[in-house]
């Protein structure tokens, strides 16, 4: 699972004000001009993730990946291992192949939603967020609490959907579960800059904490 998951890698005020400007200016553009690489950065949760997203990818270690595709033939019914090389790809922005191997992993160990939520970020890299959302949805059928499956979920539903209610709902929900968790504070501060763009989402607004 990766290790770090906020938008563009950047969480607090930053990735506050990041939400607010984007959401008030996406209210006046249509669902295709926000999809895929135009929109921010989903969460990932592997080894290099977020970092990855906010400045220029990491070159694909071929030697690495050449070792883990020998590891993954020898044993054939390892999921890590799979999953290891899709976090190669990913780290890369290579996320057509990075899908493949997330894909082949959730084949041995459909259960795992790290590696569930992982394939979601990818399929909205790729321009798919319909898939994306659906294995977000798949991951929290797994583990309802997946706080970092929750901030994905509102991404998504926020910047390539438009749902703002959706992506407020979300929000809440990573925040109500994990109020001081890198993603708590990052959903946080998503709901406080969707609620200062939108004001008539007055209600989705997080608690404070005690």
């Amino acid at each position: 699972m990766k290790a770090e998951s906020i938008v563009f890698a950047v969480a607090g005020a930053a990735f506050g004000l990041l939400v607010g400007w984007m959401l008030g200016a996406q209210a006046q553009a249509p669902p295709s001009q926000t999809t895929g690489s135009e929109a921010p950065a989903a969460a990932a949760t592997g080894s290099g993730g977020a970092a990855a997203q906010a400045q220029a990818p990491a070159p694909l270690d071929e030697a690495k990946v050449k070792d883990l595709v020998a590891a993954a033939e020898a044993r054939p019914k390892d999921a890590g291992v799979r999953a290891e090389i899709g976090n190669v790809y990913f780290d890369a922005e290579r996320f057509d192949e990075g899908i493949r191997w997330y894909e082949a992993s959730l084949d041995l160990d459909p259960r795992n939603a790290d590696v569930s939520t992982d394939l979601g970020v990818s399929y909205y890299y790729t321009n798919q967020p319909d898939r994306a959302l659906a294995q977000f949805t798949r991951s929290l059928e797994i583990d309802p609490k997946h706080t970092k499956t929750l901030l994905n979920l509102g991404i998504v539903r926020a910047f390539a959907k438009q749902d703002l209610k959706g992506a407020a709902e979300a929000w809440q929900q990573a925040v109500t579960l994990a109020p001081d968790s890198a993603e708590g504070r990052a959903a946080r501060t998503a709901l406080d800059a969707l609620r200062s763009a939108h004001p008539e989402l007055e209600g989705q607004r997080a608690p404070e904490s005690p």
